[in-house]
């Protein structure tokens, strides 16, 4: 057996385990709410800035057009998003927040301190956990060339 075909050896299995159960873990604080984790993204974004382009958005949550489109289609059947055409561009679409979807900003005010109450390690203070945030956007902007 080789040892670099060993799963255990794969950064990238440990990386995608850990995305798997983070997503998992806000589900029962976002099912209330009645959103899903990525939706959660979208409105992160929205709540920043509202009012922005389809692509705005997709690049800020580093995702292709094609796959923000369907979920901000969902969103707005939803009652979330309105997707409005470009001023200037009638090709692009805008997309704003709902009254209900700012309304969920206050609703989902605690849901990063339930999350980092659940994956804070012992031995990982605040000084160590921004360190290893620096290197995982370090580890994502090598990925993204």
């Amino acid at each position: 057996m080789y040892q670099q075909l060993k799963l255990d050896n794969q950064l990238c299995f440990k990386l995608y385990t850990a995305s798997r159960l983070v997503t998992q873990a806000y589900h029962p604080l976002l099912h209330p709410l009645g959103i899903t984790y990525p939706q959660y993204l979208v409105l992160m974004v929205l709540w920043e800035q509202d009012n922005r382009m389809v692509s705005e958005i997709a690049e800020r949550l580093l995702l292709d057009t094609n796959t923000v489109t369907p979920l901000l289609q969902r969103m707005e059947r939803d009652g979330l998003v309105v997707r409005t055409k470009g001023a200037v561009d009638g090709r692009q679409r805008m997309v704003s927040l709902t009254k209900r979807g700012r309304q969920l900003e206050e609703q989902a005010k605690e849901v990063p301190h339930c999350m980092s109450a659940q994956w804070k390690l012992p031995d990982m203070d605040e000084e160590k956990f921004i360190e290893f945030a620096k290197t995982l956007d370090s580890m994502i902007a090598l990925m993204q060339r």
